[in-house]
């Protein structure tokens, strides 16, 4: 039996995790530093295992799992690439800022979804589960970002 809703909400996290994920490995591929490599690529496959249960959820719903991310970071990654083009290679800082600003983004997304009193409870046990992981990136990116800072 298709379940609408909780398909609806699984697929549109399912898309910002899959965002997250490649945003991750694009700062993987342009960190300078091989400890933020290591970190980024770390995160990228946590990210990867969360995707997997949501599919595999969305399945047992009835339903299609997402399989691709949003449209919105599809253009903005290509807005990062041209700004690289014209004002060259850009710094540890500067991705870790932008990691940020995505952590930012994918917290809030899943904060909302978790707003929602209607989902299955085998559903929100399973945001709950991604919420966690993510909450976690979260805060060790700020508080990379901001131990860099104080340099």
């Amino acid at each position: 039996m298709l379940d609408n809703k909780n398909v609806s909400t699984l697929n549109s996290l399912i898309a910002t995790t899959l965002d997250s994920i490649d945003g991750y490995r694009k700062a993987a591929e342009e960190a300078n530093a091989g400890q933020f490599r290591e970190i980024f690529l770390r995160r990228a496959n946590e990210r990867a295992e969360v995707v997997t249960a949501f599919q595999a959820k969305v399945r047992e719903f009835g339903g299609n799992p997402e399989d691709d991310g949003t449209v919105l970071a599809s253009a903005h990654r290509a807005f990062l690439g041209l700004r690289e083009k014209l004002t060259g290679p850009r710094d540890d800082d500067a991705v870790i800022a932008e990691v940020e600003r995505g952590e930012d983004h994918i917290k809030s997304k899943f904060e909302s979804a978790l707003e929602d009193t209607d989902l299955d409870p085998t559903v929100r046990q399973i945001i709950e589960t991604g919420y966690a992981s993510v909450r976690q990136g979260h805060d060790q990116i700020s508080a990379l970002k901001h131990s860099m800072g104080a340099r």
